[in-house]
């Protein structure tokens, strides 16, 4: 930890020490850039601590149990109620019990300097720093200042929100009980995987979706399956409905939420996955003609627009509010810092270049750990057809696969791919099953690396896996 008095000289300042931050931080101390990294909570960031990490931890006994009760000869010995408290002991060891010490050692075995506190710009190439204990520092950049605050959990302005004290994904990944009932507002990753998991922990779960479906930026198939297995386990999955009101009675008593129309439901806990916003409200943006609490454009190299000092990484920037994202634009942006700093060449910041995140628009990949799994890499068939591009989706029923039907009994699932029929190559791709998740990175190799469907056809699958699917799209396609 470095404690100093006055202005300090690094090549790199970074703001924010999540998973795109550390990726910064890793790419260039590899490059002998001296680099220094500002945190005001745990360093590791959303993911580690109440988003990726905690929620799998969660998902993962509920998962496994799905599966065996699938399986012949197991499925009665797996018919009890999950052990929450061994299940929380689990996720609890996975978040460090919310310590951060091993990220602490991880940042200072690359040689960073870590300033703990509330970091904001302050003007052109410097960060201002004030200190739990109220100390301030200045830190200054020779190269590049990173952007890498993330985002937090919006919560909409519905009458009586604020004293509902409504979970976001932070209480959902954390909470140490049960509730008995939970309500969960929103269609999206969130409401989705945390109904999964609080359903197999016990709760009776009620999801309400403003929208038609679950995961909308998926295909539509994909939130359809997701819903009617949430159903068949117990939970409640309504559509087109919206929250006009939130009630709360007393500090630990029940949460009423009203409908449109006046209907009114009860639970003991209140869920509002209803989307983020960017954590820009007090970074100083203004100091360099930037808006405070809006999302902060960049270009490929995720370098910010008018600003040839300044990047943004990660969900802060708005092109992809994934965590593998933001580290794949820390390694970007890192290495674009580390060329410029070494008066290189210019960028490749050409498609596909070293020094651009295309994939963020080209081949993003996406796991949603609910059961069944739902998988996908690049572009939907609309947003296929929106973008202009002559395609067919070639549809295939995953559960006749014989991989699948050996991986459970009743196998139901769904693959899709979308063809870009000038150029014969796979636009996008994605999988709906148990364990369809490991589908998921053949996938991206095909999409980010323009695998021609020709060449795809000798990428022989191994019998009996559920990979196989490959062949059934394929064979489908070819007619």
């Amino acid at each position: 930890m470095v404690t100093v008095s006055e202005a300090v000289e690094y090549d790199v300042v970074v703001l924010g020490a999540g998973p795109a931050g550390e990726n910064i931080v890793d790419r260039t101390r590899a490059a002998g850039l001296t680099t220094a990294l500002v945190e005001a909570e745990l360093v590791g960031g959303e993911c580690s601590y109440w988003a990726c990490v905690p929620s799998k931890a969660l998902l993962r006994p509920a998962l496994a149990r799905a599966d065996a009760r699938r399986v012949p000869g197991l499925a009665g010995s797996v018919e009890g109620p999950l052990d929450a408290a061994a299940v929380f002991a689990h996720r609890d060891y996975w978040t460090s019990s919310w310590k951060d010490d091993g990220a602490v050692d991880w940042v200072e075995s690359t040689g960073a300097h870590l300033y703990r506190g509330h970091g904001r710009l302050y003007g052109v190439r410097k960060v201002a720093v004030t200190s739990p204990e109220g100390e301030h520092h200045v830190l200054a950049a020779r190269h590049a200042v990173v952007v890498a605050t993330g985002t937090r959990a919006v919560i909409p302005d519905v009458p009586g929100i604020a004293g509902a004290r409504p979970w976001t994904s932070r209480e959902a990944t954390s909470a140490q009980q049960v509730p008995g009932r939970l309500l969960i507002v929103g269609g999206s990753v969130v409401a989705a995987e945390m109904a999964t998991a609080w359903q197999a922990l016990g709760s009776r779960v009620t999801v309400l979706v403003r929208g038609s479906g679950l995961l909308p930026r998926m295909e539509p198939f994909a939130g359809e399956l997701v819903a009617e297995a949430l159903r068949e386990a117990g939970a409640v999955v309504r559509t087109d409905v919206a929250v006009e009101a939130v009630v709360r009675d007393g500090p630990t008593g029940p949460v009423q939420v009203v409908l449109e129309g006046g209907e009114t439901l009860e639970g003991d806990e209140l869920l509002m996955a209803t989307g983020r916003s960017p954590h820009t409200e007090d970074i100083g943006l203004e100091t360099v003609g930037l808006t405070p609490g809006d999302w902060i454009p960049v270009d490929e190299s995720c370098r910010v627009q008018g600003h040839d000092w300044l990047y943004a990484v990660g969900d802060v920037n708005h092109r992809a509010l994934l965590t593998h994202q933001g580290k794949y634009q820390g390694r970007i942006a890192g290495a674009a810092i580390a060329a410029l700093a070494a008066g290189s060449p210019p960028l490749d910041t050409g498609r596909w270049g070293a020094h651009a995140a295309t994939a963020d628009t080209q081949a993003m990949p996406q796991a949603v750990f609910t059961d069944p799994e739902a998988a996908a890499v690049g572009l939907t068939l609309a947003e296929a057809e929106r973008a202009g591009h002559r395609v067919r989706a070639v549809d295939y029923d995953l559960g006749k696969v014989s991989g699948a039907g050996l991986y459970a009994d009743g196998y139901r699932g769904r693959a899709r791919m979308v063809v870009d029929l000038d150029r014969e190559v796979l636009l996008g791709a994605t999988f709906v099953g148990p364990g369809a998740a490991e589908l998921l990175h053949a996938a991206t190799i095909a999409v980010a690396g323009e695998v021609p469907i020709d060449r795809l056809w000798h990428a022989v699958p191994a019998f009996p896996t559920i990979s196989e699917i490959w062949l059934r799209l394929l064979e489908t396609y070819r007619g």
